[in-house]
C-alpha cells in the first residue's frame, strides 16, 4: 500500500487530482486509514487510473468517464471514441493531440497493453561538486530553460565549466505537480566556488556539495522523454516486488544522452533515482 503522496509521486499524478478522483467517486483510495484519516493505495488501482487518465486526456468529462469505467467493454468503448472522434473531427485545428489519440486507441484497443518495464538497480550516490540553479519554474517543460540560464551564466562569467561535464537535476517537491515546480540543475565541478553554499549571483547560482545518498533505486529509460512517465510505474511494481524498502527523500533525474548529443529521441537515455531506505522492524 502507498501513501497518497508516494502514489503521485509513482504515478506521475498530483495529489490534488487524487483527491478530486476521490471526491468525484472516479478512484476511490484502496482504504482510509480510521486514526489518521490518511489515503492509501494499492497496485491494483493503476489500471482503474491509467483509464481514467486516457479518458480525461481525451476529451471525456467526469460524468462520461464514470459512465466509461462502469460499462467497461470494448464495444462500448469503441463507440464512445467514434462520437469523440466525429467531435473532434469538426475543431481539428485545436483538437489535432486527442484525435490521435482517439485513433491510436480504436486501433489498439483489441491488443494487450504493453507497458515500459525498466530494470531497476540499487547503488549509492557520492556528494558531488556542483554549479547549481534551483527555481520554481511554471511545469517539467520549462526546465530546459534552467539548463539554458546556467549555461549562459558559464560563459557570461568566463568560468572553466566544460559544457561536457555530468549534469542531473533535482526535483524538491515531495509529490507529482501539475504546476510550479521547484526544480534545481546541476553541473558536477571538480574545484570548490570561492563562495560556496552561497549565492554567487543575483539569479540564485551556486556551488555548493550535494548530500551523498546511500541507497537509490536507478533505473534508466531509452528513448524519448515520453517514456519517462511509463518508466516511474516500474517503480510501483519494484516496491511490491521489494516490500522491504520504502521511498525516502527526493528523486532525481540524469540525462546521460539528450538533445544536445543525439539527434535522434529513440536514442535519448535518462536515468531515474529514487532513494529508498529499509523498513523498520525488517
Amino acid at each position: 500500500m502507498f501513501k497518497i503522496g508516494e502514489f503521485s509521486k509513482l504515478t506521475q499524478v498530483s495529489v490534488r487530482m487524487l483527491r478530486y478522483y476521490d471526491e468525484t467517486d472516479l478512484l476511490k483510495p484502496a482504504e482510509v486509514n480510521k486514526y489518521t484519516g490518511y489515503r492509501m493505495y494499492s497496485i491494483d488501482q493503476i489500471e482503474t487510473l491509467n483509464k481514467i487518465l486516457f479518458l480525461r486526456d481525451t476529451g471525456f468529462n467526469v460524468a462520461e468517464i464514470y459512465d466509461a469505467l462502469s460499462n467497461w467493454d470494448n464495444d462500448f468503448i469503441k463507440t464512445q471514441l467514434k462520437i469523440k472522434e466525429q467531435e473532434i473531427q469538426a475543431t481539428i485545428n485545436v483538437e489535432q493531440q486527442r484525435l490521435v489519440k482517439i485513433r491510436t486507441a480504436m486501433n489498439d484497443i483489441n491488443k494487450k497493453q504493453i507497458g515500459i518495464h525498466c530494470n531497476v538497480t540499487l547503488k549509492a550516490i557520492p556528494s558531488y561538486q556542483v554549479l547549481s540553479l534551483r527555481k520554481i519554474i511554471p511545469d517539467y517543460f520549462y526546465e530546459g530553460q534552467l539548463w539554458k540560464e546556467i549555461y549562459d551564466y558559464i560563459k557570461t562569467e568566463k568560468l572553466n565549466i566544460s559544457e561536457s561535464n555530468d549534469t542531473f537535476a533535482i526535483y524538491h517537491d515531495v509529490e507529482y505537480k501539475d504546476k510550479d515546480v521547484d526544480v534545481e540543475v546541476c553541473i558536477i565541478i571538480e574545484e570548490k566556488g570561492d563562495n560556496e553554499e552561497k549565492s554567487v549571483s543575483k539569479d540564485d547560482f551556486i556551488f555548493r556539495k550535494t548530500e551523498p545518498l546511500e541507497r537509490v533505486a536507478c533505473s534508466m529509460v531509452y528513448g524519448p522523454y515520453e517514456n519517462i512517465s511509463s518508466a516511474y510505474m516500474s517503480f510501483v511494481h519494484w516496491l511490491e516486488e521489494n516490500s522491504q524498502y520504502k521511498m525516502s527523500g527526493i528523486n532525481r533525474q540524469v540525462c546521460h544522452k539528450g538533445p544536445w548529443n543525439e539527434e535522434d529521441p529513440n536514442k535519448y537515455l535518462t536515468e531515474i533515482q529514487i532513494p529508498v531506505e529499509l523498513k523498520e522492524n525488517i
